[in-house]
C-alpha cells in the first residue's frame, strides 16, 4: 500500500470518526517541469513538486467537499471538522452517494501508464531535445525567419483514492512532450504553424529533428493564404482537427449534458444518429493510453464503453451521480479533481481508423477542402449547430493546391455525424481524445 493510500484511508476515518456516514479521498503528488526556449535562447524554465487532497463527506444524502495541500495533523482535523459542518447546512440530493459496494474494483493488469526514463532525463538533456527541433525547423528552409520558440514538458505522478466502504488504490503516471512553433515569411506574408510529441515515456517520443521539420513543412504550406468564395463543399478533417468533433461528441453524450436535456442526442440512445461507418468507442484500457486508467474517481474499475456502433448511438458516459439522475449504471467515467465532487470525464474517447488512406480521402474530391486548423468554439451542443474560424488547404481534382485562411466552415453536428463518408486509417493517439482523417460531405464554407 502506497503512502497516500495511507493517507487517504486515515482521511476516510477521521470523516467518519467526526460523524460523516460516508467520505471518499483523492490524494495526488506530482513533479512537474517545463523549459521554453526561443530562438536557443531560453525564456522560461519551471520545475515543481505539489501534494493536494481533495475530501468529499456525506451525511445521508447531504453532501460536500474541500481540499488542502497542508498535510499536517491540525490541517487534516480542522478540514474534516469544516467539511461535515458545510454537509449538515447543504441541501439534500437523493442522486449523491458513493457507488454500491459490487461495483467497486480495479483493472488488475500492466496498463503501462509509468516510466522511469522521463524522470531520468536530466535538465540539460531536456532542454537540448527542444534546442534541436527549434534548429531543425529554422533550417529547414530560408523562409523559415524567426520562431515563437520550442519547449518540453514532462511530469511524474501518483494519484491515490479511498471510500468509506473499504475501497483504496493507487497508480502512477509520466507524461513528457516536444514541441515547436515556427513563423515563415515570403512576400510581405508571414505564416506560423507547430507540431509536437507526446507520449509515456521519453524513449517513445519522435525525433527533435522529425518534430522540427514536420513543423516547418506544416508553415510552409501556409504561406500566400487567400479566401475563397462562399460555397458547399466536401470538407476533410486532419487528424488534429477531427479530434476536435470527438470533443463536441463527448460533450453531447456526457451524462450532466443528457439529465439536463442540454444536448442534440438526449433521448436519442439505441438510435441511428450517425453514418454506418461512424464507431466511437471510449477505452480506459488501452495500454500507455493517456487517459488509461486501472480505475475511476470513484473506485469503478475501467473498462471499455462503446458509445456510438455503426451509428447506433449505444451508451451514454456516466459517473455514479448522473447514472442516478438517469436511472441507468455508471459507466467508470468519474473524473475527480482535487476541489469538487466528481464530474464526468473521457477515457480514450476515440473513433478507430477506416480503409481509406488520407490520399484516397484527397483523391475523392473533386472540389472541397482540407481543414487543418479551427479557431473559435462556435458549437452549440444543445442544437448541435456548429460554426469554427478554419484554416487549411483547397482541393481541386483530387489535389492539396493553394492555402486557405480566414474563413468560416459551418454545419450541424446530428447532420455532420450521417455524413461522415470516408473514415482514414491514420488514427494516432497524441491525447486522449484521437480521430483519423474524416470527409464530411456537404458543408458551408463561407469566405468573400
Amino acid at each position: 500500500m502506497s503512502s497516500l493510500e495511507q493517507i487517504a484511508i486515515g482521511l476516510v476515518e477521521r470523516a467518519k470518526g467526526a460523524g460523516a456516514t460516508a467520505a471518499d479521498v483523492v490524494v495526488r503528488e506530482a513533479d512537474e517541469f517545463s523549459a521554453n526556449l526561443r530562438t536557443g535562447k531560453i525564456e522560461s524554465l519551471k520545475e515543481a513538486a505539489s501534494k493536494a487532497l481533495g475530501l468529499r463527506v456525506l451525511l445521508g444524502i447531504r453532501t460536500a467537499t474541500s481540499f488542502s495541500s497542508d498535510f499536517s495533523e491540525q490541517s487534516l482535523a480542522r478540514l474534516v471538522g469544516r467539511t461535515v459542518a458545510m454537509a449538515k447546512v447543504t441541501s439534500e440530493d437523493p442522486a449523491s452517494g458513493l457507488p454500491e459496494p459490487g461495483q467497486l474494483g480495479r483493472y488488475a493488469g500492466d496498463l503501462d501508464l509509468y516510466s522511469d526514463d522521463v524522470e531520468s532525463l536530466s535538465t540539460g538533456d531536456r532542454i537540448e531535445l527542444a534546442r534541436r527541433a527549434e534548429e531543425a525547423a529554422l533550417g529547414a528552409d530560408p523562409r523559415i525567419r524567426n520562431s515563437e520558440g520550442a519547449g518540453f514538458e514532462a511530469s511524474q505522478g501518483t494519484m491515490a483514492y479511498a471510500n468509506s466502504l473499504g475501497f483504496a488504490g493507487s497508480y502512477r503516471s509520466s507524461y513528457c512532450a516536444l514541441s515547436v512553433s515556427p513563423i515563415a515569411q515570403q512576400n510581405g506574408s508571414m505564416q506560423r504553424d507547430y507540431w509536437y510529441t507526446v507520449a509515456r515515456r521519453a524513449a517513445a517520443l519522435e525525433a527533435p529533428e522529425a518534430v522540427g521539420l514536420k513543423a516547418a513543412q506544416r508553415t510552409l504550406r501556409k504561406l500566400g493564404a487567400r479566401k475563397v468564395s462562399t460555397c458547399r463543399v466536401p470538407i476533410v478533417f486532419d487528424p488534429e482537427t477531427a479530434r476536435s468533433l470527438l470533443g463536441h461528441i463527448f460533450e453531447a453524450v456526457r451524462g450532466d449534458a443528457i439529465y439536463r436535456s442540454a444536448s442534440f442526442l438526449a433521448g436519442k440512445l439505441h438510435e441511428k444518429i450517425a453514418n454506418d461507418n461512424v464507431t466511437i468507442l471510449d477505452d480506459g484500457l488501452r495500454r500507455g493510453g493517456f487517459g488509461s486508467r486501472p480505475f475511476d474517481g470513484e473506485g469503478i474499475p475501467s473498462s471499455i464503453t462503446q458509445v456510438i456502433e455503426k451509428g447506433v448511438l449505444q451508451n451514454y458516459l456516466l459517473n455514479c451521480y448522473t447514472a442516478r439522475k438517469l436511472a441507468m449504471q455508471t459507466t467508470g467515467n468519474a473524473a475527480r479533481g482535487i476541489a469538487g465532487p466528481p464530474g464526468v470525464g473521457f477515457k480514450n474517447f476515440y473513433l478507430p481508423p477506416g480503409p481509406y488512406s488520407p490520399a484516397d480521402i484527397l483523391r475523392s474530391v473533386q472540389n472541397g477542402f482540407y481543414v487543418t486548423e479551427l479557431i473559435g468554439f462556435g458549437v452549440n451542443t444543445v442544437t448541435g449547430d456548429y460554426s469554427r474560424g478554419a484554416g487549411g488547404l483547397w482541393i481541386e481534382k483530387g489535389e492539396l493546391t493553394y492555402p486557405v485562411e480566414e474563413v468560416t466552415i459551418a454545419g450541424n453536428l446530428a447532420e455532420m455525424l450521417q455524413h461522415v463518408e470516408m473514415v482514414g486509417s491514420d488514427l494516432e493517439f497524441r491525447s486522449a481524445l484521437a480521430s483519423p482523417t474524416l470527409l464530411i460531405s456537404g458543408m458551408t464554407v463561407a469566405g468573400t
